[in-house]
């Protein structure tokens, strides 16, 4: 397939500006963003031997997508195939390192930079590649491509801001989606504009993010921490944003007479905010701790920051009441289903684009409960905390709704097991 002017010129452009590439990697290293132990990574050098037999190369972008794809990880493990899973933020990589199951292996996914991708394929040689939900790099999919290794989408979604944006570059995105082997989606939705946008082969198999299993939590910490806050009255404000927190302190101070002893736990999307929001709850008279500091909450604990990796399992099973970031503000809305499966009622603001479907459900179940801003929110906090019957039956309807959209999973392995067969068989479409 001959590879457009537009691509040609891209794929130039980034050969030719790989040293600014690289300063930038060690910008982000130097802000912390990037591991400095393993920058190699992302310019394609492996940290780890390639197994031997086939190989499935598995990617998601961030947290939220390597963990959905857990279970097809697993699945692929139970196979006898190796897995190679790639990610490209930090954080998904020190959570995702801790759950991955035997026979699979962690690698940071190499920049879009020919020569990276050439050095990351020639070391693993997948034989096929699953790439999660709208992840589009073009010379990633190039290099594929021109190797021969199958490439599928798995839990493809494309937004209506991104199919808009697209729909103005028509020509390189049909030539890009025509190089997936298969694309698999969430919803029907996602299906339709992925095909108008040129996906030869489109198949809904919904989300399997409702299939993932809750985050794990060790039963002597939860135990422990449910002692030291017992008797008070606890909510919870997961994966914020910066705008979202000072809301969050607002609705503290408003509830905290009607509500003696109230303890607000806030887990921001970026643990390296955690200095930050402290002090935020600190400029507005309250008493915080931080939880990457060893701070426990006692008595005297109004707002208790959780600047931590991998332990929102533990805070889910703590907290009845759970407001879901990124939704106050235009961020798009964090995956409600992991609290959902663990018992809590939601909270959401406006802001669900990312994930309307999830959020739909859960409205429609009455597991959910919309609030536009801090006013609406104190109130629905309010009456939640003073109502245990209310917060028990959203929380029921939750987990039955998030329980009766499963089932992606079994469908995705269906849709890619001939491509598995073709691993398997040495034999490459």
């Amino acid at each position: 397939m001959r590879l457009p002017l537009t691509f040609r010129t891209y794929r130039t452009l980034v050969s030719i500006l790989e040293p600014a590439v690289l300063g930038l990697l060690y910008w982000r290293q130097r802000k912390g963003r990037e591991d400095k132990t393993r920058l190699g990574e992302r310019q394609g050098h492996p940290s780890r031997q390639r197994p031997k037999g086939h190989v499935i190369w598995v990617h998601g972008a961030s947290i939220g997508e390597t963990l959905s794809l857990l279970p097809v990880v697993e699945r692929m493990t139970q196979r006898g195939l190796a897995v190679l899973v790639t990610s490209g933020t930090k954080t998904s990589a020190g959570l995702i390192a801790r759950r991955l199951p035997p026979g699979a292996v962690h690698q940071f996914v190499p920049l879009d930079v020919p020569r990276y991708i050439r050095r990351f394929l020639d070391h693993w040689q997948p034989d096929l590649a699953l790439i999660a939900e709208s992840e589009i790099w073009p010379n990633t999919i190039m290099a594929l491509s021109e190797r021969d290794i199958p490439l599928v989408m798995v839990n493809g979604r494309m937004s209506d801001r991104s199919y808009q944006r697209w729909q103005k570059m028509p020509g390189i995105i049909k030539s890009l989606l025509e190089r997936f082997a298969l694309c698999l989606t969430q919803s029907a939705e996602d299906a339709e504009r992925l095909a108008r946008l040129g996906a030869p082969r489109v198949v809904v198999t919904g989300n399997i993010k409702f299939d993932a299993a809750p985050p794990p939590a060790d039963p002597r910490v939860v135990a422990q921490l449910s002692g030291l806050i017992a008797g008070r009255p606890v909510w919870l404000a997961a994966s914020t944003h910066q705008g979202e927190e000072s809301a969050i302190i607002a609705v503290h101070r408003a509830l905290a007479k009607r509500h003696p002893h109230l303890l607000t736990i806030i887990a921001p999307r970026h643990p390296h905010r955690g200095p930050e929001v402290a002090a935020l709850a600190g400029q507005a008279g309250l008493q915080a701790g931080r939880r990457s500091q060893g701070m426990h909450p006692d008595r005297a604990t109004d707002v208790y920051v959780i600047d931590t990796i991998g332990e929102m399992g533990l805070f889910y099973r703590l907290s009845p009441i759970v407001l879901m970031g990124g939704t106050l503000v235009p961020v798009g809305g964090h995956n409600p289903i992991e609290p959902a499966k663990l018992g809590a009622a939601i909270l959401h603001g406006p802001h669900v684009h990312a994930a309307v479907e999830i959020y739909e459900a859960l409205d429609r179940s009455r597991g959910a409960l919309m609030v536009k801003d801090s006013n609406s929110l104190a109130r629905a906090v309010s009456e939640m905390l003073g109502n245990a019957a209310l917060t028990r039956d959203m929380a029921r309807a939750a987990g039955d709704a998030v329980q009766a959209l499963g089932g992606a999973v079994d469908r995705t392995m269906q849709s890619v097991e001939p491509f598995i067969v073709q691993a398997k068989l040495g034999a490459r479409r």
